[in-house]
């Protein structure tokens, strides 16, 4: 049933399909959260909190699809065995971005359960903060994702 995820990736590397699938949505997340972020600095609150939620939604579920195509295909040890790049240094890179990326998902799910209750409260700078962490976290996660797609699948 999930044999589609092992197929050749779009991009003509050793990724799998289901990674240049990821991959390109993953680039997608810093250029519509800009569009969203815009709705709240003309006003347009409702729309801005409706389509950050939807946003957060659909990465979940690209995460989810992520970690099961990981899974399905064997993991970080079968990445590696096309890699010309040292094993250890693959893993060092992978765990950065790890850590990047669950951080960012915290800040992003706390920046949304918080924001509400932040703006009515006068606390609106409290959630512009929230919110500038929570891009520079997904421009992070689109970065050392990168790093990490480079170094197990080009190099």
């Amino acid at each position: 049933m999930l044999d589609f995820m092992n197929q050749a990736g779009l991009f003509g590397t050793r990724a799998p399909l289901f990674m240049d699938l990821v991959s390109l949505v993953v680039i997608t997340l810093p250029f519509l959260m800009a569009g969203i972020i815009y709705l709240a600095k003309v006003k347009n609150y409702k729309l801005h909190a409706r389509l950050q939620v939807v946003l957060y939604i659909i990465s979940l579920f690209v995460l989810t699809f992520f970690e099961v195509g990981v899974r399905y295909v064997g993991g970080f040890k079968s990445f590696m065995e096309g890699s010309g790049v040292g094993h250890n240094y693959a893993l060092i890179v992978l765990i950065f971005h790890i850590f990047i990326s669950v951080s960012t998902i915290i800040i992003w799910t706390r920046t949304l359960l918080v924001a509400k209750k932040q703006v009515n409260s006068g606390q609106a700078l409290k959630h512009k903060k929230l919110g500038r962490w929570t891009f520079t976290g997904v421009l992070m996660v689109v970065l050392t994702g990168g790093w990490v797609y480079m170094l197990l699948f080009v190099y």
